[in-house]
């Protein structure tokens, strides 16, 4: 039997009368003579045409051009109407299209959803425009690459497939720490140029922003430079040895100061320069690469001087104006012994450090010690990107390796629609737990399976140049390289707090032990899937808190159509961020990071806490404290604090968050040009005066409090809460 392959991918039995029809139909429009016998004659030729096919299927365009063969050699003038009529069909048909509407709502900005979705991305501007054309179309592709039900799953919102707009449609992976101490050291190509390890610090810092940018351009995650003190401090030597040696020909008093101090000025001066240039560039993808700069474990003069540029670069801000930059992120660690304590030869800084968060928030800090306990690893682990972690990992000689491995990519369970679906039967919640589960897997797998047979040529920069640890030979296959654990891949979730709600018939997790008890099972139970799945495939799963920032609308937006609005759970417009603390819940930064303590322990695939505070400039020791406690009870943590400014008054503090936007709240003003607005997205930030938020991440950020007391009484309210803090911690204990 022939079969017609339809363009929605199903098949029908072939109808003679459809090709009659049509045929008809174009003979009586050119007023042919008895139209009926044409279209019959026409019909059974182009009948016998189709089953001359090899195959039982044939699509319709084939069919539709033997009509065209056939109307050609017998009626010409009837082939031009047909031909019309085909095209007028198809344009209707086009524009009726889901493809269309999204492509128009694009190009015309009614389609908020579109323009907002990523925070980094300028919709007004052509590269991002066909960055967002390109990914709405690979959306649209993604049944060729997605099973039936987890392409279901993904569009009724049980789990989410992340970035589809890049994969599968195309074999891209996620995130990366790339391996620029080999890529400097021995030299790689960048297209037709052979790029030689750098003689200066400067090109260093030259070669770095261009790496990054082809990187970035290669893949859709975050671009890691992990511990950049240690991987500039050899260029560092070498441009002081070069002054050192103009100073000796010169006949230059003090010789190794005039050396010292001229490398220091090449050193800011070249982080400044790879600073301007990560947020001037574009990537092909139309957007800043999202680059983060891992510093802090350096001793050495020439690391200690990276790791000053870096901060005095930070502090003084970009342009005239001093604004604060969104990237690189920055992350610091601390480590008593090394830059903890007074005492500590790099305490100095950490004092730069704690001035720097104070007046552009980042940098975010790890505990060294709570990561090594964590990820397994010797040498303290990089965030890729905002907040996802490698677990260690040794090559087949034994060595550990940590730069030049990767992620491929993430999917993400909707746990408050579990919550939803359970009505509060814990055994029910896991059980569709369960099931939820062995969708991910499959989706997960999926992204694996779609790097089968690909080419290391696809992506030179991370194959053949180095960035990924490797040289491999363009015809070599790229998924042997990503075994056993060298990449990792992240089983996402997101709303523990609308889950904790919802299982106690509405009781606020914070104010129940046993509530949370409940929510750390489920974050446990997730884990072991994980742990389970990578013993049995050999594949580095991991469970990764989702930095849900277009999810949190998502998710909630579907619920809400499908369930209501459900007081505090889809009536707030947004989920809460994967394990944290409820963003209106007015506690002390003490409390918030003693509720959030112990997640990050089976989320060891991504995690961070943060704390929200007021303007913390004038009272550095007040943020140390802050600093002290978290990175002995959280491995990873963040502080938000007011860096905003406006333009056109000189307002320099926080601006007001409105549904509509932001506004300076001395002036009024809320031109994008003129009010400079930063805030923490998820992980990292963004400038949603430039690029707004989504709805449902705007009302997330107006809902947000400071955990903290006024700005005058900030030490003794410290001390006080800390005291209460241990008294309550020896108490359960």
């Amino acid at each position: 039997m022939l079969e017609v392959l339809k363009r929605d991918g199903t098949t029908a039995s072939f109808d003679i009368l459809k090709v009659a029809v049509a045929c008809q139909k174009a003979a009586a429009a050119a007023q042919i003579e008895n139209p009926s016998a044409v279209a019959l004659t026409l019909a059974s030729e182009v009948e016998a045409l189709c089953r001359q096919h090899s195959q039982n299927v044939i699509d319709i365009p084939t069919i539709q051009q033997h009509v065209e063969d056939a109307l050609m050699r017998s009626h010409p003038e009837v082939a031009r109407l047909y031909i019309e009529y085909r095209h007028d069909r198809d344009s209707i048909r086009v524009r009726g299209s889901k493809l269309h509407a999204q492509l128009m709502g694009l190009v015309d900005k009614t389609d908020q959803e579109a323009v907002t979705e990523n925070a980094n991305k300028d919709a007004n501007v052509f590269p991002v425009m066909r960055d967002l054309m390109a990914g709405i179309v690979s959306k649209q592709f993604a049944s060729n690459f997605l099973s039936k039900e987890v392409l279901q799953a993904h569009n009724n919102g049980d789990l989410h497939f992340h970035d589809l707009d890049y994969s599968p449609f195309l074999p891209f992976t996620n995130c990366c720490l790339v391996d620029l101490q080999g890529m400097l050291g021995n030299g790689f190509h960048l297209g037709n140029a052979g790029i030689e390890s750098p003689k200066s610090v400067g090109v260093a810092c030259a070669v770095t922003a261009q790496i990054i940018a082809q990187v970035a351009s290669h893949q859709y995650g975050g671009t890691t430079i992990p511990n950049i003190d240690q991987t500039l401090a050899p260029y560092v030597q070498k441009s002081y040895e070069k002054n050192l040696e103009i100073a000796r020909q010169y006949a230059i008093a003090e010789p190794e100061r005039y050396a010292r101090e001229r490398t220091e000025k090449e050193t800011y001066d070249g982080i400044q320069g790879c600073e301007y240039e990560i947020n001037t560039l574009f990537s092909s993808n139309g957007q800043q690469p999202f680059v983060t700069f891992s510093f802090g474990m350096g001793r050495s003069w020439q690391e200690r001087s990276v790791q000053r540029a870096i901060l005095q670069v930070r502090i003084k801000g970009m342009g005239k104006e001093g604004i604060t930059p969104v990237f690189p992120k920055l992350v610091f660690f601390i480590e008593e012994g090394l830059n903890l304590k007074p005492q500590d030869p790099n305490y100095d800084i950490k004092q730069l450090a704690l001035e720097c968060a104070s007046k552009r928030m980042y940098p975010d800090i790890i505990s060294a010690k709570l990561n090594r306990e964590l990820t397994g690893s010797s040498i303290p682990v990089s965030p890729m990107g905002c907040r996802s972690f490698l677990g260690a990992w040794h090559d087949t000689e034994g060595r550990e390796v940590l730069a030049g491995r990767n992620n491929l990519g993430v999917v993400s369970v909707n746990l408050p629609r579990i919550a939803i679906e359970a009505q509060q039967d814990q055994a029910r919640f896991f059980e569709i737990l369960d099931e939820r589960l062995e969708l991910a897997r499959k989706a997960l797998m999926i992204r694996i399976e779609r790097l089968e047979g690909v080419k290391a040529n696809i992506a030179p920069i991370l194959y053949t140049e180095g960035a990924f640890g490797v040289r491999l030979k363009p015809d070599d296959e790229i998924l042997p390289m990503l075994k056993n654990g060298r990449a990792s891949i992240s089983l996402g979730y997101i709303g523990l707090h609308e889950v904790g709600l919802l299982m106690s018939g509405g009781e606020h997790p914070y104010d129940n032990p046993a509530v949370q008890d409940f929510l750390r099972r489920v974050v446990s139970h997730l884990a072991q899937a994980t742990v389970r799945w990578k013993e049995e495939s050999g594949w580095g799963f991991s469970l990764y808190s989702t930095p849900s920032e277009s999810l949190c609308h998502r998710f909630c937006k579907l619920d809400t159509a499908r369930y209501g609005e459900l007081p505090g759970v889809t009536d707030k417009g947004y989920y809460t961020n994967s394990f944290h603390l409820d963003v209106a819940r007015k506690v002390t930064p003490f409390e918030k990071i003693a509720f959030e303590q112990g997640f990050a322990d089976s989320a060891s695939g991504g995690h961070i806490t943060y704390v929200e505070l007021p303007n913390m400039r004038h009272n550095l020791k007040a943020l140390e404290r802050i600093w002290d406690h978290a990175i002995e009870h959280v491995p990873y943590f963040g502080t938000n604090t007011p860096v905003d400014s406006c333009g056109k008054c000189g307002f320099m503090g926080e601006a007001l968050a409105t549904p509509e936007g932001f506004t300076c709240p001395d002036c009024g003003n809320h031109d994008s040009a003129s009010l400079s607005v930063t805030r923490r997205v998820c992980g990292y930030l963004g400038s949603p005066n430039a690029r707004p938020f989504n709805a449902g991440k705007q009302k997330e950020v107006i809902r947000r409090i400071k955990h903290l007391a006024a700005p005058d009484t900030e030490e003794e309210v410290l001390n006080e809460q800390i005291e209460r803090l241990r008294h309550s911690e020896a108490m359960v204990a």
